[in-house]
């Protein structure tokens, strides 16, 4: 009777956690039973594994085999545990030294000619493996790049089962993968493209400084989609940990571009208005995914054409959106994402939409209400800024008006306006005005009662809410952040709370 163990990593949202992998040859009659809440493709992976040793010239043991995955009490899903399944095989059979795989992670999928091929969360697997300690992990070659990222791991990268047999025998060993030059990142959308609509820049620019969201309403052609593409080049580069949080979350999803495996510019997710739930959300039959709010991640979530988003799949935005993650929750378990994401909605005013705006619209009052009634009134009320876009005039357009401000300058002054409030913020977790709580804001960020007077009638009148209330004071405080001063005076909760009524006095 021969035991062999080897390492591998399971997945719950974009946590890795170990899963020891045991394999027992034992005399009997030949079959293979697997034991630890295997998923479907976890128990496909025996057949696979079975005909990848054949055919990378070894052979599978014609005796009774047991594989056990632990915990056990882990639902393990995927087709990253083949390597591992194959190696602790091998190991107990005695191919490959026990030695050589009892401390290793391995991570891959099988193909039935015995090649390596890439998997999803690769990133997140290899960051668990090293805070558990251990210091060498396979990985597939395609998975290379992405593994090196984590500095505390010797990564080996291997093609074919072949290659890692004759590594594990010490006839062929592996050298590490080393990190390697990241690639340079295409321009940003500029923002001087965008003609006029000086209340749409300003708002933009507003929101990348506090990290507020945004709503877009005028006709066709007004610039709302141009606006909301280049509201990420204003935002500051990923630093060091929210690049490798979005990057592990992209890895989950399977939108990791191979060539440049690192996000490290905030990311910008456009979904089609026909995305379902799961789609905006994430979820999943088998494994579940990140969706399109939660790849936005330290970026910005750009839903066009908002009123025809399904109305039951935008209200799902609103808990996430307060806490900044989902928590999906299935029979066989849970997966929570980080989505701090900043929400850009656009619309047109009606559902005729003529580029003409409000003079050429056919549009009965009673239309025109039960179009914009599709975006709900508590998903509004989480929305900061609000913004009616203007049809864009022919002067703007034609006249040679003086070029607007560049991406460069605006997202200079926005970097600025940034730091004054991650030092005025500093002890409290906090880094932008849009996440701080209203009890702070109140105590220890309380702004003059002279300077809060239109906003304290627009709450006695029933314009805002209470909810409501502390955004205005929030987008007030990156209202004097960008104009350098301590304290918002009554000008910068006058424009506040303009932007915030602008779609209501429409």
């Amino acid at each position: 009777m021969t035991l062999a163990r080897t390492w591998s990593v399971g997945l719950a949202g974009v946590r890795g956690a170990m899963v020891e992998v045991e394999v027992d040859i034992a005399a009997g009659l030949p079959g293979v039973v697997l034991v630890g809440l295997p998923d479907a493709v976890v128990r496909q992976s025996v057949d696979r594994v079975r005909a990848a040793i054949a055919n990378a010239g070894g052979e599978f043991p014609v005796r009774r085999v047991t594989i056990g995955l632990s915990p056990a009490s882990m639902p393990k899903q995927g087709s990253g545990f083949d390597l591992a399944l194959a190696a602790a095989v091998l190991a107990a059979a005695g191919a490959v030294p026990e030695a050589a795989v009892d401390r290793l992670v391995l991570l891959g999928e099988l193909g039935l000619d015995g090649s390596v091929r890439a998997i999803r969360g690769v990133l997140p697997a290899v960051l668990a493996a090293a805070r558990a300690g251990h210091g060498q992990v396979v990985v597939p070659a395609a998975n290379a790049a992405e593994a090196a990222l984590v500095d505390r791991v010797e990564v080996l990268a291997v093609a074919t089962l072949t290659q890692l047999v004759a590594h594990l025998r010490g006839a062929e060993r592996l050298t590490a993968h080393l990190r390697g030059a990241e690639p340079a990142l295409p321009p940003v959308p500029e923002l001087g493209d965008v003609v006029g609509q000086a209340a749409g820049r300003r708002a933009v620019e507003i929101a990348a400084a506090g990290g507020h969201h945004l709503y877009l309403a005028g006709p066709p052609g007004a610039g709302k989609t141009m606006l909301a593409e280049r509201l990420p080049g204003l935002l500051p580069p990923l630093d060091d940990e929210a690049a490798l949080e979005v990057t592990a979350i992209h890895s989950v999803a399977g939108t990791l571009p191979p060539e440049a495996p690192l996000v490290t510019r905030p990311t910008f997710e456009a979904p089609h208005h026909s995305a379902t739930m799961a789609a905006l959300i994430g979820g999943g039959s088998g494994q579940i995914r990140p969706g399109a709010l939660c790849r936005a991640h330290r970026g910005v979530l750009f839903l066009d054409e908002a009123p025809e988003f399904p109305r039951a799949v935008l209200d799902t935005l609103r808990q996430p959106l307060e806490r900044g993650q989902v928590t999906i929750q299935r029979a066989a378990g849970a997966a929570t994402f980080p989505c701090r994401a900043q929400l850009v909605l656009a619309a047109n005013p009606c559902p005729c939409a003529t580029a003409a705006g409000d003079t050429a619209c056919t549009c009965s009052p009673l239309e025109r209400r039960r179009y914009q009634a599709r975006l709900s009134g508590p998903l509004l009320d989480r929305v900061d800024l609000r913004v009616e876009l203007p049809p864009v005039t022919r002067a703007a357009w034609l006249d040679g008006l003086p070029a607007p401000e560049s991406t460069a300058v605006v997202a200079a002054r926005v970097a600025r306006a940034r730091a004054v409030a991650g030092a005025r913020l500093a002890g409290t977790g906090l880094s932008l005005n849009s996440e701080v709580p209203g009890r702070l804001l109140r105590d220890r960020f309380a702004v003059p009662r002279a300077s809060l007077r239109l906003a304290e009638r627009a709450l006695e009148r029933g314009s805002i809410s209470v909810r409501g209330f502390d955004r205005v004071v929030r987008v007030a405080w990156t209202v004097a952040d960008l104009a350098g001063r301590t304290v918002p005076c009554a000008d910068d909760v006058a424009e506040a709370l303009g932007m915030r009524l602008q779609r209501a006095a429409a």
